[in-house]
């Protein structure tokens, strides 16, 4: 490990680390127990036996809800990502047990319908591993009703059957009950487990109650029940192990898309690590961009494109993982104009690195190259100069270009994601296809400073023209709005309320981005939303 590892970035790492390894815990060893003691494989061990050994997994939404609930739903109680399974890109959810036997808080919803997403986006398959009680009762005001409540999973569903042709395949695992069966139901294929798995509208108890019936669960709605007497399931296994083993297999046997032509994969010019080197402690001191982007890129390296022209803005063409892709960066440090006047900072948008910025997506549109924005953008410029000059125009003219390009386009966050230059360089408003930030994100409309002086100038202005200093009650709300900016700019903020797919560290970074991109190829763009419905049917 080198020395810069012992800097801010490690120092973030380090904390990201312990925080996942507490979230990828669940419930605790004592439901890890339970569930093996009940002859059930936790969601993440299903998750390890389904997914290709070594393949790079990208667990989407981890982070979601850590910092409510009293810690009491790590993950929202869902497992949810994109990995491989057989050699091609799929999307997985995963019901965790040990967390409230995997029942549905509000942002199990929210976690679930992002999957469903990415696979309509994608056009890739998704995998149900279901082991759930259903709805949280308590919470059930932010999980039945309304346009994105558990309704919107079952209406993805059959438009993904119905209309997109994308391979949807559920393994019941575990209790699969009331509404929540219908996302078995509106699958391609449904497999159960012998003596584990249930389905059913209702369990033993509420038939119970509503009926007056006694009847045993595996006698309701189990593995037998479904695959010989109902016909709703379709495959029987002894066993967890088996169950994914048919999986996979069913997997294997799906049609493949036509693949894209090899190319060989050169390393990168840099080690993934020398980030923690390169990003400097204080997130407003300059740094080498293109440095960076050595990290992340092919050994080919950034073909730039107009490199002397407001060199504020980085563009050019490379390759990730053997795939083509522009790139689009913020560039930071102070840059002397080619024509002269004024030095321009870094990380913020001018009006002809707008328009060059817009040119150059327009450009990789047409060319059909996917987009990488890397973000470290504090905002566009403002003044009398910046007015005159045209920026608002300018700057629509690259958020246009930026909102209509159809290629697929990925995010990566790796220090300042704020005001309107975090919209144009793909905010997630945009319906990038992934966004992933590192642990130095920070995403908000500004940084604390800027918000003190916002709130407070008015103020301090009055007390400088009397000739005071701010007493203790105003320094401590300053320090207060500090605070809290600091709280909510954190990459583990935006993480826990799905504002970023995934926060990563640097050594995870340029694999992750190489699965995504690939994942991200068959997007057909242009998307109002999740998905596209194909031509005729709209």
């Amino acid at each position: 490990m080198s020395a810069g590892e012992r800097g801010r970035l490690a120092e973030l790492a380090a904390e990201l680390e312990e925080l996942r390894r507490a979230l990828r815990a669940g419930g605790g060893p004592e439901r890890i127990d339970r569930q093996h003691a009940q002859g059930k494989l936790t969601a993440r061990e299903r998750l390890e036996r389904l997914l290709d050994d070594g393949a790079t997994w990208l667990e989407v939404g981890l982070l979601v809800a850590h910092d409510r609930y009293d810690g009491q739903a790590p993950g929202a109680g869902v497992v949810t990502g994109v990995g491989r399974i057989e050699g091609r890109e799929a999307v997985v959810v995963a019901n965790d047990a040990t967390v409230k036997a995997g029942s549905w808080w509000p942002e199990t919803i929210k976690k679930m319908l992002r999957a469903q997403e990415i696979a309509m986006r994608c056009r890739i398959p998704i995998v149900y591993l279901v082991d759930s009680a259903g709805v949280n009762l308590p919470y059930q005001g932010g999980v039945f009703p309304g346009q994105y409540g558990a309704a919107r999973l079952f209406y993805y569903n059959s438009v993904m059957r119905r209309y997109l042709g994308i391979p949807q395949l559920a393994a019941v695992m575990g209790p699969c009950i009331a509404g929540g069966a219908y996302l078995p139901a509106l699958s391609d294929v449904i497999l159960m487990v012998e003596g584990t798995s249930f389905m059913g509208l209702g369990g033993p108890n509420l038939v119970k109650g509503a009926t007056g019936q006694s009847v045993g669960a595996e006698e309701l709605g189990g593995a037998r029940v479904h695959t010989q007497v109902s016909g709703v399931a379709h495959y029987a296994l002894p066993d967890d192990g088996s169950c994914i083993d048919k999986l996979r297999e069913l997997v294997r046997e799906l049609p493949r898309p036509t693949p894209a032509p090899p190319r060989p994969v050169t390393p990168p010019r840099r080690s993934p690590f020398d980030l923690y080197d390169l990003l400097p402690d204080d997130h407003r001191q300059p740094y080498d961009a293109r440095a960076v982007l050595e990290t992340v890129l092919d050994g080919e390296g950034l073909d730039e494109f107009q490199p002397g022209h407001a060199a504020e803005m980085i563009c050019g063409t490379g390759f990730l993982d053997g795939l083509p892709v522009g790139v689009i960066a913020n560039a930071r440090g102070l840059m002397k104009p080619a024509g002269g006047g004024a030095p321009r900072f870094g990380g913020i948008v001018y009006t002809e690195s707008a328009r060059k910025v817009a040119y150059f997506i327009e450009t990789m549109n047409r060319h059909r190259t996917p987009l990488l924005f890397v973000q470290d953008v504090s905002g566009f410029m403002v003044g009398t100069e910046a007015e005159h000059s045209g920026i608002i125009r300018a700057g629509a003219e690259f958020v246009e270009a930026m909102a209509t390009a159809t290629v697929p386009k990925l995010v990566l966050t790796l220090n300042h994601a704020s005001g309107a230059g975090y919209y144009a360089m793909a905010g997630q408003g945009f319906d990038p296809d992934f966004l992933l930030s590192l642990p130095t994100g920070r995403m908000g409309v500004m940084e604390g400073e800027s918000a003190v002086m916002a709130l407070f100038s008015a103020q301090l202005d009055r007390l400088r023209a009397e000739g005071k200093i701010p007493d203790e009650d105003l320094t401590t709300k300053m320090d207060e709005v500090r605070a809290e900016y600091d709280r909510q700019l954190d990459a583990r903020f935006a993480a826990a309320r799905g504002f970023v797919d995934a926060v990563v560290l640097p050594e995870e970074l340029r694999p992750a981005l190489g699965l995504l991109l690939r994942a991200a190829l068959h997007n057909p763009g242009p998307h109002l939303g999740p998905f596209q419905l194909p031509e005729g049917i709209r």
